[in-house]
């Protein structure tokens, strides 16, 4: 079966964001002042799997061997 996995991948709390630092200073300059703001990556996979369990379960491998550093990252895994 088919199945759409969607997985982000996100900087742990207290990892340097650049990224985020950059952008909410710009929208401060636009007049949107902001208290926090983080950035993430999604990622939308198709997998064939045997149910939902299974698609995550790969799911999981495929964030452990390529796409998060478990030093700084963590990520969330949805089966749809």
């Amino acid at each position: 079966m088919k199945y759409t996995v969607a997985i982000t991948i996100a900087l742990k709390k207290g990892m340097l964001d650049p990224e985020a630092r950059a952008i909410r200073h710009a929208l401060q300059n636009l007049g949107f002042p902001t208290e926090d703001l983080s950035t993430a990556r999604l990622f939308k996979i198709a997998l064939d799997a045997a149910d939902a369990d299974a698609a995550r379960e790969v799911a999981g491998q495929i964030c452990e061997r390529l796409l998060a550093n478990p030093v700084i990252h963590r990520y969330t895994i949805e089966v749809e």
